[in-house]
């Protein structure tokens, strides 16, 4: 009796599926869509938009990248710990995003919830304009 040839699928961690991925996010340098990410990440066989659904969850549960709302876009998270919620400021010109944390800010918004009678489910700050860069040095 010949022995049937099966084909084998190697399935990959979590763990090493989100290695993957949020290395992929490092590499690219500016935000990216799930579906802009899974074409970086196909070759290492991550192609479906679940998988990477999942994993940018867990990344983000685990502090190690962030959703940008207003661009329905994820980027790699630049400092290991935060000290409030995060703040984006992305240029409208060239698409660079700035990522820094303000207590000041994060307190300042859940004060103005507390007193509105608002319960906050999440936070996300966003500044849109643009960069030093593109502004120019008469407009900084």
């Amino acid at each position: 009796m010949a022995q049937s040839q099966r084909k084998t699928s190697r399935r990959r961690s979590a763990a090493d599926q989100d290695k993957i991925i949020v290395e992929a996010l490092r590499g690219v340098g500016r935000p990216v869509s799930a579906y802009e990410l899974i074409e970086q990440v196909r070759e290492k066989g991550v192609t479906a938009p679940p998988t990477i659904y999942r994993a940018l969850q867990r990344l983000i549960d685990d502090g190690l990248a962030h959703r940008l709302e207003s661009l329905n876009a994820f980027v790699a998270c630049n400092h290991p710990r935060h000290h409030g919620k995060v703040v984006f400021a992305i240029c409208d010109a060239c698409g660079a995003v700035e990522e820094f944390d303000s207590p000041a800010a994060e307190k300042a918004l859940r004060l103005w919830a507390k007193r509105a009678a608002f319960h906050v489910r999440s936070m996300t700050l966003e500044l849109r304009g643009q960069c030093a860069t593109c502004a120019g040095p008469n407009d900084a």
